[in-house]
Formats: structure tokens, C-alpha cells, sequence
């Protein structure tokens, strides 16, 4: 191009405070020339970068240096104005494309996390390395502290109502806990606890069997991690559960899981109950008495079933299942009652304190 185009123009070195006045000359390359009787700069298009409007001026900043200020007159020549950089109303990439058809791409990508978000948990649950979901299970346990029960006779008859429950080789891990709650939970990792407000509330071993064998079937289908990252989000896989025991407590027990998962639990006990000849009777009275009933649903949101659903429905299938059989009983009443008093009698167990 051999027009040359010049404006008036001010600028500031980034050096000094000094406001430099002069022209901007460009000859149809790719510097824009700063004259002035203070001395000459030579500043490439490509090193400037728009920084605003006001008052009939343009401002650029130079990306190479912080402080380099130029200001020009907003009515520039349009061969100059066509190399300087574009005013960027929402930015770059959007001012390009244009606010419609951005809006439409900031819309589909929030459709999209929103459906990984709701998803993630059921595909990434069950392929959570079972070493993470041991370690974060073991931290967890840890957290408890002396809040887990032991007596000799009570951790054997635990042990024997694990073994009915759960007959594979390498076993689940399960416990009591000193917490008054009619709860039991499922951590990662393979364990189980039973809250002792549950034992207390069993009125026989076979009702224990029953929500211990459920329990179990979560673990063994690998249902666990799935909840926690769907109560606890991914974070559950960086830093464990919450800071707090209370909260992580109360959390897990209430962790809910799909009413697939809930079947395929409670499948799972029915079948490893009748393979140990335990009575699912006990589950179904246990369903019954804690489920309330219709004059009086009070028990219905508190405790064990309160983030299970349809417990008087699931006691009739446990009822269906002993149709036509006999069974024996699964503790001894000595080893149910060393079971019961476990948490009374283990002399350095402590209290749980949510508060």
C-alpha cells in the first residue's frame, strides 16, 4: 500500500510518567510509528491490544509491556483503524462467533455437565479402584475411634451372623457401633456397621441377619462408592468424607441409593438367608414395627428405613420367601444376648457425640 495514513496521538512510554504527544504515521506495514519531539517508538500491530473507549478516544496497551498506554482519536482513517486491534464487547471468542450462537454453546455446554454431573456417579462408582475405596473405608473407620464396641463373646457372635450373611471367602468387614441410632450403613472398602441402637431395637438375631445381610449385598454389588459420589460429589475421592464425624455420620446413614440397588440387596440377602437356612421372618416383623403403619407413620421417617423405601412391601417379599420352609435358628439366645451387650460391657468404648 503506498497511502500513508497519520492521526494525532498521545501516549505513555510504560517507562516513565511522561505523556508523549505527537502522530501516529503508518505507511501500509506492519508498525504504527510514534513521532513526537521527545523521540520516536516503533510499535508493532500485533504487540497492541484494545483496553477502551472513552470520550472520543481509543485506548491500546501493549501486550510486551504493562505500563505502555496509547490513546488515539476515536475517528480514525479506515485503512489505520482496519490493523488495530477490535473493541471486544463479551470477548474475543464471542464477539467473533457472535452473542447468539455463543449463548446457544454456553446452553449446550451446560446441558451437557449438568448430564455428567447426574450420571457420573452410576458409570465412575463401580470402577473406583477397590484399593482408593479400601483406603477412604480404613480413614473413615479411623475417624470413629474407640466409638466401636468389643467384648470376646459379642465380636464371635458377630462374627458367626457375618459368616451366615456373607459366605465368601474373603469376608466383609463389620462392627458395632456406640451410636444410638436405629441405623446400619455400608462404608467403602467392604465394611459394614450396625448402629447399637439397632441391636437394641432387634428382637431376634434373624432381624439382624436381615439388615446385616442387606448391607452386605451393597457391598458386594458395589453399590457404595456409587452413593457416596452421589452425596458427597467427586470431592468424596480427594479428600474423604466431611471434616466433621457427625456430619459424615449422619451422612452416610442417610445415603441413598437407587431403588435397582435396593432390590438387588435385599435379593442378596434373601438368597444368602436361605443358603445358611435363616428364617426371613425376623426381616419381615423388622420391616413391619420400625415401617409404622397406617394410623401411625411417626417410626416411618426416623431411623434404618427412613432412606430405604416401601418397607411393609419388602417385608412381604421376605415373607413370600419362607413359604414352605424351616429353618434354625442362626445365634444361640447367649450368643444374641452378647451381641445385644456388647457396647454395655466393652469397658474402654466411648460415646458418640454429635454435637
Amino acid at each position: 500500500m503506498d497511502e500513508a495514513f497519520q492521526a494525532s496521538a498521545q501516549w505513555y512510554d510504560g517507562h516513565t510518567a511522561i505523556r508523549h504527544e505527537g502522530e501516529a504515521v503508518w505507511n501500509g506495514g506492519d508498525v504504527l510509528a510514534l513521532r513526537s519531539s521527545s523521540g520516536d517508538t516503533d510499535v508493532p500491530f500485533t504487540d497492541l491490544e484494545y483496553a477502551e473507549e472513552r470520550a472520543g478516544e481509543l485506548v491500546y496497551r501493549r501486550s510486551s509491556q504493562a505500563d505502555f498506554r496509547l490513546i488515539l482519536p476515536a475517528d480514525l482513517p479506515a485503512g489505520l483503524a482496519s490493523r488495530l486491534p477490535e473493541k471486544q464487547v463479551y470477548g474475543a471468542w464471542v464477539d467473533k462467533l457472535g452473542i447468539g450462537k455463543a449463548t446457544a454453546i454456553f446452553a449446550a455446554v451446560s446441558v451437557a455437565a449438568v448430564a455428567l454431573f447426574m450420571t457420573a456417579p452410576e458409570w465412575l462408582g463401580p470402577r473406583v479402584p477397590q484399593s482408593w475405596e479400601r483406603n477412604l473405608g480404613d480413614a473413615m473407620i479411623g475417624d470413629m475411634g474407640n466409638r466401636l464396641c468389643h467384648t470376646p463373646q459379642g465380636d464371635a457372635a458377630l462374627a458367626k451372623l457375618l459368616g451366615a450373611v456373607d459366605p465368601a471367602q474373603q469376608k466383609v468387614r463389620a462392627g458395632v457401633a456406640n451410636i444410638g441410632m436405629v441405623n446400619a450403613v455400608a462404608l467403602p472398602g467392604g465394611q459394614v456397621l450396625l448402629f447399637d441402637g439397632l441391636v437394641q431395637d432387634a428382637e431376634t438375631p434373624e432381624e439382624l441377619a436381615g439388615v446385616l445381610g442387606h448391607e452386605v449385598g451393597h457391598v458386594r454389588e458395589r453399590h457404595v462408592m456409587t452413593a457416596l459420589l452421589r452425596q458427597f460429589g467427586l470431592s468424596i475421592l480427594l479428600s474423604g468424607a466431611n471434616s466433621g464425624m457427625g456430619e459424615t455420620v449422619f451422612g452416610l446413614a442417610s445415603m441413598g441409593y437407587s431403588r435397582d440397588a435396593e432390590r438387588e440387596a435385599d435379593e442378596y440377602a434373601r438368597e444368602r438367608m436361605a443358603e445358611s437356612d435363616i428364617s426371613p421372618l425376623g426381616a419381615a416383623d423388622f420391616f413391619e414395627r420400625i415401617g409404622g403403619d397406617a394410623e401411625g407413620e411417626q417410626n416411618a421417617v426416623i431411623g434404618w428405613v427412613s432412606s430405604h423405601p416401601d418397607p411393609r412391601e419388602r417385608a412381604e417379599a421376605y415373607r413370600a420367601a419362607a413359604k414352605g420352609k424351616s429353618f434354625t435358628p442362626v445365634l444361640s439366645d447367649d450368643e444374641f444376648a452378647a451381641l445385644k451387650s456388647m457396647c454395655e460391657e466393652d469397658p474402654n468404648v466411648e460415646e458418640f457425640d454429635f454435637f
